[in-house]
C-alpha cells in the first residue's frame, strides 16, 4: 500500500493528540512500575548530646541521633547527597541493600569507595529491588558508626499488602550502644596496646538508654504510647557495635514476620535474639483489658567469650492510654543466661523463608564452588621494644578469617579493581580451606599467629556458592554476626562442633530455609550458607563486631562481569571521593 496524505489540519492535530496520549499513557503506567526517585540530603555535622550526666560531641546526620529515617517502596530509586563537615573522613553504607550494578553505592571505606573526606560531597544512588521490610544505614569507618547510623524503612509497591494483617501503627527501634569516652580513642588505644578495647556504658533503645542506669538515666527513656486490642508492627534494628541482644516486653508475646527485609515464616515468641547488622520485624498484639497500665521493654547482651563486655541493661517504657510512665515500679522482663547459647541456637532455627509462589526462596539446589572459612580470634607479635597488653605482654589480639588478618589498603579495592591494577593493593589468593586443620572447636592450637594480607576470591559471574563459616575456640568461643555486603544468601544449614562435611550437608535445608544478609556463626558451631554471584563488583565480607572487624576479621569476593549489559559494572561516578 502506498504512502497517503493527511490534507486536513483538524485531522493531523487529532493524530498527534492521540500519538501523544498513547505515550503518556505509557509513560504513567511505567512509572507506577518502576517507582520514584527518592532525594534525601546528609550533613555529617557535630553536635553535643547528653547522656546518663555526660555531655560529649558526637558526630550526626543533619543534628540527630540516631540519624533520620529512609523511607521508600520497593522499586524506588534513592539518592543521597551526604556532606561531610566533619574533621573525620567519613563514608555510609545502606547495611542489606542489594546494590544490583551499583557497587560504586555500597560505602565501606577502601573497599568500594575511599572516604568522603572534610568538605567533600558524594551522592549514593541506588534502586531498591527485590526487598521490602527493614534495614539500616551506618558509617563503615573505623568506629563511627557509633552514633551515625539510622533506619532504612522499605514499603511494600503501592497497592501490594504485607503478608499478614496490616497493623495500626509501625515503629522502628533501634538498639544501640553509647561510651562516655570518644570512641575513636577507644579504638586507636586498643589497636595501639594490643588489648581489648573499653566497653560501652551503656545500651541505647532510640538513642536513649533508659531507667536502669544513673540518676540521670530515667529521663532518657524511650516511651512507646499504645492503645488496647492494636497490632503494632516493630521495626527491631541492632546497631550496637560489638554485642549481640536479647530483647523482650513484659506480659506481651511477640510475631516475628521478617528478618532483614525478607518476609519470613510467622512464628510467636516471648524473646527475640537479635546480633549486630541484623534486622528483624515483630506484631505486637495489645493487651485488651489493660488500660493506664505501663510495662518495660528491655534488652541485654548473649555473650560466650573470655573478654569484657557491657553486663547491663537498656529499657524503654510501652504505656497504654493514660497509663503511668513511670519505671519505678514496673518488674523488668526475665530474659536468658547471659550465655544461653542453647536458646540461640533454637531460637535461630525457627526462621524459613515463606517460599511461596509471591515471595519464592531460589536457594542454589546445586554448587559450583565450594569454601570452608574458620573466623575467630588469634594472636599477633608485639612490636619490637614494646610491651603489649595483648593475651601476652608479647602479643596483640587478632581476628582473622582461615588465619588471615585482613589489612585494610589505602587505595579503594573496587577503583583498583575496576582499572585493572591490582597489583599492590590486592592479591586474589584468599585461602579457600584453612591452611592447616585442627580441632576447631576443642583444644587450640599451639601457634595461634596469624597471617596479614589483603586478599581475595574471584568468582566467575553467576557462579553458585557454599560457605561453611566454622568458629574457632581460640581464645574463646564466641558468636560471630557475619555479613556480607552486595547480596542476601540462604542459611541451609548450621549446627554445633566442627562441621563433617560427610554427614551435615545430608541435613540441609533447600527447600524454605532463611535468607538473611547477617547470620550469627555459632558460639562453637558452624553456618552454612549459599548464594548466587549475580552481582558484579567488589564485596566485603565481614564480622559485624566493631572490634572484630578492626582486628581484621573480613576478607573480599571479586565477582567478575557477565556477558550481557545489565550484568556488567558500571563505570564509577563523577563525583566518587579520591583518596
Amino acid at each position: 500500500m502506498g504512502a497517503f496524505l493527511i490534507s486536513s489540519p483538524a485531522l493531523m492535530a487529532a493524530l498527534l493528540c492521540t500519538i501523544s496520549s498513547v505515550w503518556l499513557l505509557s509513560d504513567v503506567v511505567g512509572a507506577q512500575h518502576a517507582g520514584i526517585t527518592r532525594h534525601y540530603k546528609f550533613n555529617i555535622r557535630l553536635k553535643n548530646v547528653t547522656r546518663l550526666c555526660n555531655t560529649k560531641t558526637i558526630l550526626t546526620v543533619n543534628g540527630k541521633f540516631p540519624g533520620p529515617r529512609i523511607i521508600a517502596r520497593e522499586g524506588d530509586r534513592v539518592e543521597v547527597k551526604v556532606v561531610n563537615l566533619v574533621p573525620n573522613n567519613v563514608s555510609l553504607h545502606w547495611h542489606g541493600v542489594r546494590q544490583l550494578q551499583s557497587g560504586w553505592a555500597d560505602g565501606p571505606a577502601y573497599i568500594t569507595q575511599c572516604p568522603i573526606q572534610t568538605g567533600q560531597t558524594y551522592v549514593y544512588k541506588f534502586n531498591i529491588t527485590g526487598q521490602r521490610g527493614t534495614l539500616f544505614w551506618h558509617a563503615h569507618i573505623s568506629w563511627l558508626r557509633a552514633t551515625l547510623y539510622g533506619p532504612i524503612i522499605i514499603l511494600p509497591k503501592r497497592k501490594v499488602p504485607y503478608p499478614f494483617a496490616k497493623p495500626y501503627k509501625e515503629v522502628p527501634i533501634l538498639l544501640g550502644e553509647w561510651f562516655n569516652a570518644d570512641t575513636e580513642a577507644i579504638i586507636n588505644q586498643s589497636l595501639t596496646t594490643g588489648a581489648g578495647p573499653n566497653v560501652s556504658d551503656a545500651y541505647t533503645l532510640n538513642g536513649l538508654p533508659g531507667p536502669l542506669y544513673n540518676i540521670c538515666s530515667p529521663n532518657e527513656t524511650f516511651n512507646l504510647k499504645v492503645k488496647p486490642g492494636k497490632t503494632y508492627l516493630l521495626r527491631l534494628i541492632n546497631a550496637a557495635l560489638n554485642d549481640e541482644l536479647f530483647f523482650r516486653i513484659s506480659n506481651h508475646s511477640l510475631t516475628v514476620v521478617e528478618a532483614d527485609a525478607i518476609y519470613v515464616k510467622p512464628f510467636q515468641t516471648e524473646t527475640l535474639l537479635i546480633a549486630p547488622g541484623q534486622t528483624t520485624n515483630v506484631l505486637l498484639k495489645t493487651n485488651l483489658n489493660t488500660p493506664n497500665s505501663s510495662f518495660l521493654m528491655a534488652a541485654r547482651p548473649y555473650f560466650t567469650g573470655r573478654g569484657t563486655f557491657d553486663n547491663s541493661t537498656v529499657a524503654g517504657i510501652l504505656q497504654y492510654d493514660n497509663g503511668n510512665p513511670s519505671p519505678k515500679t514496673l518488674p523488668v522482663p526475665i530474659l536468658p543466661p547471659i550465655n544461653a547459647t542453647s536458646f540461640v541456637a533454637n531460637f535461630s532455627s525457627k526462621f524459613r523463608s515463606l517460599a511461596n509462589s509471591q515471595f519464592p526462596a531460589n536457594v542454589p539446589q546445586t554448587v559450583q564452588k565450594q569454601f570452608f572459612f574458620t573466623v575467630g580470634l588469634g594472636t599477633q607479635p608485639c612490636p619490637k621494644n614494646q610491651t603489649c597488653q595483648g593475651p601476652t605482654n608479647t602479643t596483640k589480639f587478632a581476628a582473622t578469617m582461615n588465619n588471615v588478618s585482613f589489612i585494610l589498603p589505602t587505595t579503594a579495592l573496587l577503583q583498583s579493581y575496576f582499572s585493572r591494577r591490582p597489583n599492590g593493593v590486592f592479591t586474589t589468593n584468599f585461602p579457600t580451606t584453612p591452611f592447616i586443620k585442627f580441632n576447631y572447636t576443642g583444644t587450640p592450637p599451639n601457634n595461634t599467629m596469624v597471617m596479614n594480607g589483603t586478599k581475595a576470591v574471584v568468582l566467575n559471574f553467576n557462579t553458585t556458592v557454599e560457605v561453611v563459616l566454622q568458629g574457632t575456640s581460640i581464645l574463646g568461643a564466641e558468636s560471630h554476626p557475619l555479613h556480607l555486603h552486595g547480596y542476601n544468601f540462604f542459611v541451609v544449614g548450621q549446627g554445633s562442633g566442627n562441621f563433617d562435611p560427610n554427614k551435615d550437608p545430608a541435613k540441609y535445608n533447600l527447600v524454605d530455609p532463611v535468607e538473611r544478609n547477617t547470620v550469627g556463626v555459632p558460639s562453637g558451631g558452624w553456618v552454612a550458607i549459599r548464594f548466587q554471584a549475580d552481582n558484579p563488583g567488589v564485596w566485603f565480607m565481614h564480622c559485624h563486631f566493631e572490634v572484630h572487624l578492626s582486628w581484621g576479621l573480613k576478607m573480599v569476593w571479586v565477582v567478575l562481569d557477565g556477558k550481557l549489559p545489565n550484568q556488567k559494572l558500571p563505570p564509577p561516578p563523577s563525583d566518587l571521593p579520591t583518596c
